[in-house]
Parts: structure tokens; sequence; C-alpha cells
């Protein structure tokens, strides 16, 4: 039918785009500074995590595009999710290696994780596993909004990372399956694991449909001394199995009306064989683990989101889209000795409790866009945004709340314009409302010396808070080849409500007068320039984000972290450059430095530096992509980290480099890949357990070295 022709040059563009090129040659790909190689005249890609659909290049702020190739490139290396983030954003921090990504932040702050626009992040308690909800083999690709922004509500404080699923493929019947498997360089049984995938998707009539499943069993880490990496009770994604199921259903009401609904089921369990062994870190003894049967219940993560959107391209000269979705989260943690865990059984034993974080979120959006306005200059886009989230945190042993249910809603609305003022200037400016209310019961906190006991009664209560965000850049073509553009942008989150509400210690207190509950805005400033030379590309850029009321976590003697909320400013620049040597080389390098303060005696002047917890080490990464011939093409990254020192004596981070290398061969039905992570083998420890503040009941668990030498081999074929 004539329609489905239309339909795919607009919303299935991104696709099309990523499913014609080149696996290996990147620079044939839509890059991260948004230009093209020569002989590549395609039209730009739409960024759907704007909400007024800007294209890439053209934006008044950064935003980087990993296409699927990019991130196959990286899956032949690494089935870390936070490494693949970390080597393809610039900006974002090191890998932790771990579930739990606390730390884990987009210039110095945390960034807003969208599944298709849907809200992962869980500000209200932040449990550190919002990058782990959705399986890479269900991504088409990954639009990153560097810097504050509040287009999506509560959560942008460092930018967005936005997880644009899959579609149906042109056909009735399209269908896909990999294999890999992944092991130490010892070869050692206990370090082995394997993903499977396979996916079926086509159009029939006015029908599309996906579906798709995955299964991931990881084994254990070993370092670059041949020992095995320790365990963690925040979380682990070695020595685990998850799987993934998914699936999209569209329908096509008339060539400009469309109708999909999509569910993706998400669950991650660490098998529970092994304990930890905890290190010295004064003598620069690392934590390992070793074979044993862990006290409590597994650690795990279970997501379950559903949506449906309806889009209409043309409704009275106006672009519609509406979105109603709904997502159930649930993380469950270790047990450990720490803090308010430790409790008596009636036989006078002590035993040891284990929390678990649970969110249930409803929300919806609607976008109105028109252009062509005042001859064709300008573009206006308004719409309205609700969520509900019920976050609470539960200790599972004893069934009492750790942290009592806090019922958050929000409510904002937007009005954003795109106005062309000659042919070479474009301004982009915007306002949005938000109105957001907590809703907490009366309740209290647990006593720290024994968790079968009430300590501090807290009133609950009913806050709420308005706040209007603005923004406003410049886009400025100066040549055919270059381009200036300027940002100011601001961004709407929450501080940890749930680390706020368990640390009162001060009797009388109630949550309406808590000034800790107070939003965090955070001001981005950033000016950058784009250079394309035809083969060659170059995008610098340098921010500012300053918040009054920030965030800083710190933990306290008994190894509970607290929340206190500070004046911080955190300055850094990014360079990124790229260049298609010929048509079967390119080559890519990124650098990044960050610096930020915090007011720790409230004098109003911020003047202790910030930890790993916030900012990233300086970044250099080089890539050299290459395809020798039209079957064999090789991949090789080099990520050095600088050593960075903090106020605190007891952090030092001594930097690291990384060396990673992949290969890829066309058979004559699928595709095989061999990837080697770490080549060197290095032996180091993690930027997190180095510059990462930690009490000292926790710094000997918390000690640990980072993934020595791994093979992974693969094999993927269409059908």
């Amino acid at each position: 039918m004539p329609h489905h022709k239309k339909r795919h040059t607009a919303w299935m563009l991104p696709a099309v785009l990523c499913t014609t090129l080149p696996t290996v040659t990147l620079a044939q790909t839509t890059s991260s500074t948004g230009y093209q190689a020569a002989d590549n005249e395609l039209s730009p890609m739409v960024v759907t995590a704007t909400r007024n659909k800007s294209l890439v290049g053209e934006t008044s702020q950064r935003v980087t595009i990993i296409t699927r190739e990019q991130i196959e490139q990286q899956l032949a290396i690494t089935s870390d999710p936070g490494q693949v983030l970390s080597n393809l954003i610039p900006s974002y921090s090191p890998s932790r290696q771990k579930l739990n990504n606390s730390g884990e932040t987009l210039r110095g702050r945390s960034p807003l994780f969208l599944v298709d626009g849907v809200p992962q992040t869980n500000s209200l308690r932040d449990g550190g596993r919002d990058s782990y909800t959705i399986d890479l083999s269900m991504v088409e690709r990954i639009e990153v909004i560097h810097g504050a922004s509040a287009e999506h509500g509560l959560g942008a404080t460092g930018g967005i990372i936005n997880y644009v699923t899959k579609s149906a493929e042109s056909g009735t019947v399209n269908q896909h399956a990999g294999v890999s498997l992944t092991s130490g360089d010892d070869f050692e049984s206990e370090g082995f694991g394997h993903e499977l995938d396979y996916s079926i998707s086509g159009q029939s009539g006015d029908w599309d449909y996906l579906a798709a499943v995955s299964r991931q069993k990881r084994g254990v880490y070993f370092d670059g001394n041949d020992e095995i990496v320790g365990m963690a009770y925040h979380g682990e994604i070695q020595n685990s199995t998850n799987y993934d199921l998914f699936g999209k259903l569209g329908y096509w009401i008339d060539d400009n009306q469309n109708i999909e609904f999509s569910l993706n089921h998400f669950y991650l369990e660490v098998d529970d064989d092994y304990v930890p062994v905890p290190g010295d870190r004064a003598a620069g003894v690392p934590t390992t683990a070793r074979k044993g049967d862990p006290e409590g219940e597994t650690s795990y993560n279970e997501v379950t989101m559903a949506q449906l959107s309806y889009s209409h391209a043309d409704w009275f000269g106006n672009e519609v889209n509406m979105q109603v979705y709904r997502q159930r989260f649930r993380a469950q943690f270790g047990t450990t000795s720490l803090g308010s865990f430790p409790y008596p059984d009636g036989a006078g034993n002590t035993l040891y409790d284990q929390t678990r974080n649970e969110s249930d979120k409803l929300g919806g959006k609607f976008t109105l866009s028109r252009d062509g306005l005042l001859n064709d200059r300008l573009t206006l886009t308004t719409g309205l945004d609700v969520l509900q989230n019920e976050t609470s945190q539960v200790l599972v042993q004893t069934d009492r709340a750790y942290v009592p249910e806090t019922q958050f809603r929000n409510y904002a609305v937007f009005l954003q314009g795109d106005y062309d003022l000659t042919d070479s200037l474009s301004l982009h400016t915007g306002v949005r409302q938000e109105y957001a209310e907590l809703d907490v019961d009366n309740f209290s906190t647990i006593d720290r010396s024994n968790v079968t006991q009430d300590n501090v009664s807290v009133d609950g209560g009913s806050p709420d808070f308005e706040e209007t965000l603005f923004n406003a850049g410049l886009v400025y073509q100066v040549t055919d080849w270059a381009q200036l553009y300027a940002n100011y942008s601001e961004g709407f989150g929450m501080p940890d409500v749930g680390r706020v509400l368990r640390g009162v210690g001060t009797p009388g207190q109630d949550v309406d007068t808590l000034i800790d509950l107070s939003p965090i805005v955070t001001d981005n400033r950033e000016i950058g320039a784009r250079f394309d030379w035809g083969r060659y590309g170059l995008e610098l850029s340098y921010y500012e984000s300053n918040s009054d009321l920030g965030q800083r976590i710190e933990p306290d003697a008994q190894g509970v972290y607290r929340v206190e909320r500070e004046k911080t400013e955190i300055q850094g620049y990014e360079i990124t450059g790229e260049a298609q040597v010929s048509d079967a080389h390119q080559l890519r390098l990124t650098y990044t430095h960050a610096e930020g303060e915090s007011d720790s005696d409230g004098d109003g002047s911020v003047d202790t530096k910030l930890t790993g917890r916030d900012i990233a080490p300086d970044t250099l990464k080089l890539a050299w992509s290459a395809a020798w011939t039209e079957k064999l093409s090789t991949h090789l990254q080099y990520s050095r980290y600088f050593d960075r020192s903090f106020d605190d004596p007891d952090l030092e981070f001594g930097g690291y480099g990384l060396i990673d290398a992949s290969l890829a061969y066309r058979l004559p039905v699928g595709r095989a890949t061999f990837g080697i992570e770490n080549l060197t083998d290095e032996d180091y420890f993690t930027y997190y357990s180095q510059s990462f503040p930690q009490s000292a009941a926790l710094e000997d668990d918390l000690y640990f070295k980072g993934r020595g030498r791994t093979f992974k081999v693969g094999y993927q074929v269409d059908f």
C-alpha cells in the first residue's frame, strides 16, 4: 500500500540509516559530531530525545548519537553496558563494572536514562540500577544530550541518555539470531559466559511487528593478576544471568496516523555461589571472592515497562505525539554487616538483612509541533507531561520499611520555539513550568544499632515545589564548514529522597520543613564549535554546570551514605575529532576534562574538590576502524584515564590505560566476530575503588580491581 513507503521516510529514517551502512566504517554512519563522509549525502538524523525533533549537527547543545553499528562494535568486545557507554560517550565516567552504576556520571552529574522516552531513573531512591533495565540487543541507537535539560522533566541534571529500541524491518518476515562465548585468558570454567539472542519482525498490510528475546550468562571476572574480582553487595554483573523479552506492535490507521504498543521485561539475577573476601586497602590488597553460600536472598534487577503511543503527522497542519507508560522496577541488594543491617534471631544469633528498592511509575506525554510559521522561519512545540511515582525501600528479611513509601506527582507544561533569524543564524528558546508534590506518611527511622527497633519518629507531610525553567541557544553557520553554538539550559531534579528520609536523626522533624528535600536546579552554560571538512570533522565544547543547592553523598562511620545539600560548581571541556583518511580507514579522538567543587562549610563559596563519585578523570580515547576487504574488518581502541588528586589525602587516583580490539569476518552465511577486552592484561584498581570516599567500615570490602584480558567470540546471522 502506498502509505507504507511514505512512513519509512519519517519515523523509520534513523533505522534505515543504521541498517544500510557498512558495519565497520564509523565515518559512514552519523558521527557524534553530526557529520558524514563527503560521499554519503544522506539526510541528518532526527534526535527523538529532543521534543522538537532536532537534527544532529543543528542543535545549540552538544548531542552524541551512538548508532547500532557502534553498539555492535563494542558488544563484540564487552557485554558490560556501562563500559559501552563509557567507551562511546565523551565525559561519561569509567564503568564501575558492577550492577550498581552510582558514580557513573555525565559531565559530573546524574544523567536521565530513558527507553523510547520513558524514564528509567528513580531519583527518589537512587539505587544506581537505572542503566540496567534493557538488553542492548534490543536497542537500535542511543541518543545523548550533554548537559542539564528539562525536556523530559525530572532527573536530567547532567544530561539525557535515551535508548531507542529496534523497529520492524520491511518485508513480511525477518529473523536474526546471535550467539557469543566469553572467557578469561586462562580459560577457567568458572569464568565462561555466553549470550543468545533472537528476533523476528516484519510488516503485513497496515501492521508492523517485532518480537525479541535474549539470554546472557556471565561467569566470574578475573583481574590482570588472574585473581577473581571481588563481589559487591550493591550488585554484580559478573556471575549473573539475565534475560530480556521485548515486543512491539504497530498499526497504521492511515498515511499519517500510527498507534504502537511495546512491552519489555528485563530480569537480571546474581548467582548465589560466591562470597566476597575483603581486601586490605592500606596494604594494596584487593577484595576478591571465593566459592561459598552468601547469606540472604539473591540480588536481582527486575523491570517491566509497557507503553502505548499515538502519532499524527498532519493534524490540521500540526504534528501530534502522545504517549502513556507504566514501569514496575524492583532492585534487590545483597546482605551486609554494615550499619542497621545486623539483627538478632530468636536463638541469640546475629543475622544480616538486605534491602529492596521498589518503584512504580505511571505517566504520560503530549507533544504538539507546528512548523512553517512566519514565512517558514518559525517552529513552535508545546506539550504537557504528567508523572506519578511511588517509591519505597524495604528490609527483606525483617519486612520493615527502611525508606517509607513516598508518592511523587509531577506536572509540567512547556513551550519551545526554533526561529531562523537569518539564513545562517537560528535561535532556540523555551520555557517549562514544573509543579511537583511529595506525599509521605508518618514514619520512624530504623535504629542503627538494632534493626528490630525504631529510632526517630518523623511526621509526614506533602511538600510541593514549583520551578520555572528556561533554555535559550544560538546556532551560527559561519561558513559551509564552520558552525558556532551557545546554550543556556536548566535541569530539574530531586535529591535522593530515600537517603534523606532514612537519615533523619533529630527528633521532632516533619517532612514539610526538611530543606534537604528541596529540588536540585542545575544551570548549564555551554559554548561550542563544529567543523566539517568533508572527510574530517571536529567538535569543541566548553561547559559550566552550577547548582545553588546540589547534592553530595558522604558515608558516615557506620557505612551509611547520607545526603549533603551544598552549592556545587563544575566546569569542563570536550574535544572530538574524526578523520576518514581513506575509504577503508577511519580515526577518532576524544579528550575530556572536568573539575568541580562544593561548598562544604556553607559560607556561599565553593571550597572542596568533588570526588570520583561525581567527577570523571581527564580522559583520552583513540580509535581506529579499518575495512581491509569486503569481508574482513578490525577495530582498535585505547582509553587513557589520567591521574587525579583530591582534598582527601586517602583518595588518590593513579590513572591507567586500556586497549581493546575486535575483528569481524563476513562468512558465506552470517558474520563472525572476535574481541579482546584489556588486550595488554593491565592489572589495575578501578577508578571507583581509588577515588570514591568510603567509611572505615567499607574501604576494605569495596576495593576492587578491574577486569583483566578477556576473549569474546560471536556469530550472528540474518535470515
